[in-house]
């Protein structure tokens, strides 16, 4: 439910609380100004006070965190909560221009295997970097190292290979 709905229904009970503490109060005045014989001075009317004001303080109580859900309590749409779970399950679509900048700081043989890795959209085993890049196994691997260290990809072992994923 939403935080208004929820404070106008949390003040709708604090006022059904002070109608019934009135009620109750008008029937035990009744009740003592019938049964007491000693006036003022009767106990029970220092019982009757005490006990209204603890029934208004709670109702006050209960009024003021209505007021509060009514007037600052933060809601989530519910369309920002489908939004984000499209981004979760939709990712970017990977390409050159997503990746200017992390280009632009790389050097020629970085900016290759890169460009690779982004053209196999975000993942590619290493050994096809080695086949599409014509560089040596060791030097693909020397490369993926410093692009890792940067924290641009990640290394994922499956089976005998490595996965390369591109880390948006």
């Amino acid at each position: 439910m939403k935080n208004r709905v929820v404070g106008i229904l949390i003040i709708g009970i604090a006022l059904l609380i002070g109608f019934i503490v009135f009620s109750f109060n008008r029937a035990l005045t009744s009740i003592v100004n019938s049964t007491c014989s000693h006036g003022s001075a009767c106990p029970m009317w220092g019982t009757i006070d005490f006990q209204t004001n603890i029934s208004l303080g709670v109702m006050a109580f209960v009024i003021i965190i209505g007021l509060y859900l009514i007037f600052f309590g933060k809601e989530e749409r519910i369309v920002t909560r489908f939004k984000k779970v499209k981004e979760q399950i939709e990712p970017k679509k990977v390409t050159k221009e997503n990746y200017k900048k992390i280009l632009g700081g790389l050097n020629k043989d970085e900016k290759i295997l890169f460009e690779k890795i982004i053209e196999m959209q975000g993942t590619a085993f290493q050994s096809d970097l080695v086949d599409k890049t014509k560089f040596a196994k060791v030097k693909v691997s020397r490369i993926l190292d410093r692009l890792e260290g940067r924290g641009l990809i990640e290394r994922r072992r499956r089976g005998m290979a490595n996965v390369v994923i591109l880390k948006h």
